[in-house]
């Protein structure tokens, strides 16, 4: 039966109408990743392939003529932890790099189930410091940000970087942010029909995976019971995402612990709308909007 897809943003409803509900399983998994390295074969002559000391790697794009230090992002890969590849967001990162002017790098960080937590999040911190260490990067205006899985590994990455004190990220870009495993079960006994791309039985897969032996109250962001001091936050997130609810908690608790975050709801848009239709004008919005707090943010960190 054809999903109703009137409720969603009337810029998304053809590809609602072919969207899948769900992106991945135990039995996808190989062949999801097997199209996505397909696809993502060969390198820009403008993006430099790095390897890391700490075997992480990493995609750098560096804006042209640039003679002085630049803000940066550091971005991270969806794919529910399990999926993705850094060469996926290269469109992105590139936009990113064009419209303000930024080095960015993406990092390609090792997936669960062979590598559970935390080692996909200590290969962001690798990169993290990395950038920071860079002569063509103002240390102080660097922010972090992802997508799904990516934008959870992001919001980690805020909490590890404040326990361990040796950098401060500028700000948080949490693009419909991997938040919260429980989420799953809340939604396990109901059936929603907007969800695309992502539902609550691949999130139970993933964050299975990805957890592994770990204990959640450390390894989960939305668990975390201290959010003080981290970097000021942006969220976006659609009315017909999965982690719509998540997203929306982790905002209200982010600014109840005197965390400054601004949130973006995105009416009728599923999960990640603006990846699968970056051509339509509620993704182009989505991506101005994303640019002008990064350009406010990290201006106002100088």
């Amino acid at each position: 039966m054809r999903a109703n897809v009137d409720d969603v943003h009337p810029d998304l409803r053809r590809t609602a109408r072919f969207a899948p509900r769900r992106l991945v399983g135990p039995r996808t998994l190989p062949v999801i990743r097997a199209l996505i390295t397909l696809t993502s074969r060969g390198t820009p002559s403008d993006v430099e392939v790095i390897t890391l000391d700490s075997g992480a790697g990493v995609r750098l794009y560096r804006g042209v003529g640039v003679t002085e230090p630049t803000p940066a992002l550091l971005w991270i890969h969806g794919g529910g932890y399990v999926l993705g590849k850094a060469a996926q967001d290269d469109r992105l990162c590139r936009q990113f790099t064009r419209t303000l002017g930024i080095t960015v790098a993406s990092v390609e960080y090792r997936l669960a189930p062979e590598h559970p937590y935390p080692a996909p999040l200590e290969d962001c911190y690798s990169a993290l410091c990395w950038l920071a260490t860079l002569p063509a990067v103002d240390p102080d205006r660097i922010a972090i940000g992802g997508a799904s899985a990516g934008g959870g590994l992001a919001a980690a990455l805020a909490l590890l970087a404040r326990d361990r004190g040796e950098i401060a990220p500028a700000f948080q870009l949490l693009s419909y942010p991997m938040l919260d495993d429980r989420s799953s079960g809340r939604s396990a006994g109901r059936t929603d029909r907007r969800y695309r791309l992502w539902d609550a039985r691949a999130n139970r897969f993933s964050w299975a995976a990805y957890l592994g032996d770990a204990d959640p109250r450390v390894a989960v962001p939305g668990r975390r019971e201290d959010l003080r001091g981290l970097a000021p936050a942006w969220i976006g997130v659609g009315t017909h995402d999965l982690f719509h609810d998540e997203d929306l908690d982790y905002a209200r608790r982010l600014e109840d612990a005197g965390v400054p975050c601004q949130v973006d709801l995105v009416s009728g848009a599923f999960h990640g709308f603006d990846l699968v239709a970056p051509k339509a004008p509620v993704s182009q919005r989505f991506f101005t909007t994303q640019c002008d707090v990064l350009r406010a943010a990290v201006t106002a960190a100088g």
